[in-house]
């Protein structure tokens, strides 16, 4: 069992986050599927990150590491059956989004992972993917990993989407690639948009009409592009905990750089500006999916209302916002995000009992919480545990450095998976980590 202890602290400094996790995988999906070698700059060089790269692995690719870049060769469309199962330890992600491409390209493919990962429904991906052709066998009653795909011939296909998942959005648009007519999505709410971008980055042809995205299938020989140069940015998601530790510090400031700032994943700007915040936005590069710079200064923030649309577009960043609302004045309440307790931990549940430990006042709803504040955060008298969550691990590091004497937070191991740099970023902004 893996643990940290975390002492009260006084964030501030500049400070350089590791790739974007979503953006990596995809990359190293669709990298893996070119013809010729890809350069990509800002990796993650995460555990989701290393086990989907991995996983093309086993199907045909070649990557390596050199010179502070990832060298991807690709298979030219023509993916290769593992000879096991791919072990996408506990990336969903990696998972849902793999599942769509191995469908597509006609494999036949066991998908396991941790124990995380194997408690994590993927009924949702089930549904489209068998409307399309493809036979997915999965386990338990709530359907789960391992997971057994047979596709191959699929036919292109019209589906509403019946919650708002860029990663069922993701699953049947790379499923789509391999089928026979056109292939249709239609979000409820906007979601993450990743995919179509790097779609439209490699020359496959996609229409987007508001919340209707459309490509048209190449059939069983899958699609052909050339491999190209990537540049991944900062992930915002881990942006995101510096950014709530010194917007919640009068007198504090923090310098982000290259950070990725696509309009689908920045809501957490929007909810910490309305709650107060003071934030300095500078693009560097618009096109693609744009990245620049977030200058954060201390504020004394107030509560806030946060549901409907703006849901999905920072659903990662939900727990430490839990953080921005227990430092501030009045009522926060998070509504429509049931989405929470589906993730690595029942997140929701976790976030609801980790702040009645620090003292805060907070009602647990089914769909999310309302949380009083401010609150004089007291060091809990118990070790908190992770429950191989880390958001869940870092949300309380964040939350821990306000309080009144140190804490330790057990099974932090799962930082790994998101972000490895964490503590080291934490003692080099000022903190102390044992």
């Amino acid at each position: 069992m893996s643990h940290k202890k975390v002492f009260p602290a006084k964030l501030e400094g500049s400070v350089k986050v590791p790739g974007d996790k979503s953006i990596s995988q995809r990359v190293a999906m669709l990298a893996s599927l070119a013809e010729g070698t890809s350069k990509v700059t800002g990796y993650l060089n995460g555990e989701d990150a290393r086990s989907t790269l991995s996983a093309m692995e086993q199907m045909g690719a070649k990557a390596e590491f050199r010179d502070d870049a990832l060298y991807i060769t690709g298979v030219a469309g023509k993916l290769q059956s593992p000879a096991e199962p791919l072990d996408m330890g506990n990336s969903g992600t990696g998972t849902r989004l793999l599942a769509g491409l191995v469908a597509g390209a006609g494999l036949e493919v066991s998908m396991i992972g941790d124990e995380s990962l194997s408690s994590r429904p993927m009924g949702r991906i089930r549904q489209p993917l068998e409307l399309m052709g493809a036979h997915i066998g999965l386990t338990g009653k709530r359907g789960t990993l391992p997971m057994m795909i047979a596709g191959g011939k699929l036919k292109g296909t019209g589906y509403l989407l019946p919650m708002a998942s860029a990663q069922v959005k993701s699953c049947v648009l790379l499923a789509g690639l391999f089928a026979d007519g056109k292939t249709t999505v239609i979000e409820p709410r906007p979601t993450r948009d990743h995919t179509e971008k790097l779609f439209q980055a490699l020359g496959i042809p996609i229409q987007i009409n508001g919340l209707e995205i459309s490509i048209e299938g190449f059939g069983q020989e899958g699609p052909r592009f050339k491999a190209r140069n990537f540049v991944v940015p900062g992930d915002f998601s881990s942006a995101a905990f510096w950014i709530v530790a010194i917007a919640a510090r009068p007198g504090a400031e923090l310098v982000l750089e290259n950070v990725g700032l696509n309009p689908r994943r920045t809501a957490l700007l929007d909810v910490m500006e309305r709650m107060g915040a003071d934030l300095e936005i500078t693009l560097t590069e618009k096109q693609g999916d744009p990245y620049g710079t977030i200058k954060v200064r201390g504020a004394r923030l107030h509560g806030t209302v946060i549901e409907g649309d703006e849901i999905p577009n920072l659903i990662d960043e939900l727990p430490v916002i839990a953080v921005a609302a227990a430092l501030a004045e009045g009522k926060t309440e998070i509504r429509d995000a049931a989405e929470l307790r589906v993730k690595e931990s029942d997140r929701i549940a976790e976030v609801v009992k980790n702040l009645q430990l620090f003292g805060v006042e907070v009602e647990e709803l089914d769909d999310g919480m309302i949380i009083s504040g401010p609150t004089d955060l007291k060091t809990p008298a118990v070790a908190i545990n992770s429950h191989d969550d880390h958001r869940i691990a870092m949300s309380v590091a964040i939350l821990n450095s306000f309080s009144d004497g140190p804490i330790t937070i057990e099974n932090v191991s799962c930082v790994d998976t998101s972000y490895p740099e964490f503590w080291q970023h934490m003692e080099q902004l000022g903190g102390q980590v044992e």
